[in-house]
């Protein structure tokens, strides 16, 4: 194990340094908001124009890496992002908050693209598995982390929002003095998203829903927690719980996923989900109950992302995937750019317990529309379908498409030794 991770241990530390402050600044923003009287809808817009930024990044930074490399990427757009974590203190206005969100998203997508491309160059067939399940962990472990360290300080000055910026600086270090250049990223024209739809209409669906979901519980869930009066120390355990719930569910999810129709694990999945908002909206303020809810519900959120792309990569071709990649990455960004602006208009025309319903209501679509194509095509057997990876919806095109490539080497291996152990067995008969 230890010489899978020689290559890439300085990369999994640099990224858990940036998930350190990425994470701290998520939640200050709910913070800080509160304490500078922003409503839920302008803190909405806030929380969408990080996604902008990171749609636009994740099609942009390609082109930067042909140009000058991953090394100079790596640093300008770190440096850019540290930056702006400072910058946040300096003007307190929606609008400033909202081009800052834009900047640090369109970094934060640059950052995963040259990232994962010297992960995905560092990996090989037989490895490309541990290690991104690996760097999965690392990055949630950040946010988690950050989420402590979010109780050492006080929103209401600087203090936090510097020391998220010493954390993304210090990620430099160990990625800078040990990686060497990766190949430039490839540049694969996304697949038109009328195209995608058609060859994997619930994967394509469910992974715009689940890009609503994951910003919505990301971005708008520490201010949920302000608004119904919990405290710091409330509302980052809140935001913990819902991550921390992906780290003990992925398994069992991903275990499922590879012996049973994978529509009917997305249905099951989605209903469970939005019974688990149903009772945050009901629970009220009650604090057990609530991150009780925030596990589970936030638990079931990422492993479900990768079930879809899992789904997706069982009903489209090995040469599809690459442009797929980019239409399925495409599809969440759109996804998380408009479901945080519908649920802070919730929360604006009701109450901030409308955060729990629109989630609610969110996967209950997605677990109507996966009963609905469980009338519409068969199942794939379980034996003919593509191996589970969990994938993070923050994800990179690359990684996707690393993750559905090593999906189907790992099927195709399963194939033959199971051809093999049936030769065996007829040749003894």
């Amino acid at each position: 194990m230890g010489s899978i991770f020689s290559n890439v241990w300085a990369l999994m530390l640099g990224i858990f340094f940036i998930m350190l402050g990425n994470g701290m600044h998520f939640t200050l923003i709910g913070l800080r908001g509160e304490i500078e009287a922003f409503s839920a809808a302008e803190l909405a817009v806030v929380t969408s124009g990080y996604f902008a930024g990171f749609l636009l990044g994740a099609r942009q930074t390609p082109l930067l890496i042909r140009k000058v490399g991953h090394v100079r990427v790596f640093a300008a757009l770190g440096s850019f992002m540290s930056a702006a974590l400072i910058a946040f203190t300096l003007l307190a206005e929606p609008w400033s908050w909202t081009l800052l969100r834009l900047l640090v998203g369109f970094c934060m997508s640059g950052i995963y693209v040259t990232a994962e491309s010297w992960l995905n160059d560092a990996a090989t067939n037989e490895n490309r598995g541990k290690i991104l399940s690996a760097y999965m962990i690392a990055q949630t472990l950040g946010i988690i982390t950050a989420q402590a360290l979010l109780t050492l300080g006080d929103a209401a000055t600087a203090s936090l929002f510097i020391a998220a910026s010493i954390m993304v600086s210090i990620s430099f270090g160990p990625i800078l003095l040990t990686i060497t250049p990766a190949p430039a990223a490839e540049i694969t024209r996304s697949m038109p998203l009328g195209k995608l739809f058609g060859r994997a209409p619930l994967g394509t669906t469910g992974v715009f829903l689940l890009g609503s979901v994951y910003a919505t519980q990301s971005g708008m869930g520490a201010v949920f927690g302000t608004q119904i009066g919990l405290t710091t120390d409330q509302v980052v355990l809140f935001i913990a719980m819902l991550f921390a719930g992906a780290l003990v569910l992925q398994y069992p999810i991903g275990w499922l996923s590879d012996r049973m129709d994978r529509r009917g694990l997305i249905l099951i999945g989605s209903v469970l989900a939005s019974g688990f908002c149903v009772l945050g909206w009901a629970v009220g303020d009650g604090h057990w109950m609530l991150m009780t809810a925030a596990f589970l519900s936030g638990g079931i959120t990422t492993p479900l992302y990768a079930l879809l792309l899992a789904y997706a990569n069982d009903t489209l071709e090995p040469e599809e995937m690459p442009a797929a990649s980019g239409g399925l990455v495409l599809t969440f960004g759109i996804g998380a750019i408009i479901g945080p602006l519908l649920t802070g208009w919730a929360m604006e025309q009701w109450d901030p317990f409308a955060f729990w319903l629109t989630l609610a209501g969110t996967f209950a679509v997605l677990a109507i529309y996966a009963a609905y194509r469980m009338t519409r095509r068969a199942a794939v057997p379980a034996e003919d379908t593509e191996s589970y990876l969990n994938v993070l919806p923050t994800a990179s095109p690359l990684v996707v498409e690393a993750a559905g490539a090593w999906s189907a080497d790992q099927g195709d291996g399963a194939d033959a030794q199971s051809t093999v152990r049936g030769s065996g067995h007829d040749s003894q008969v």
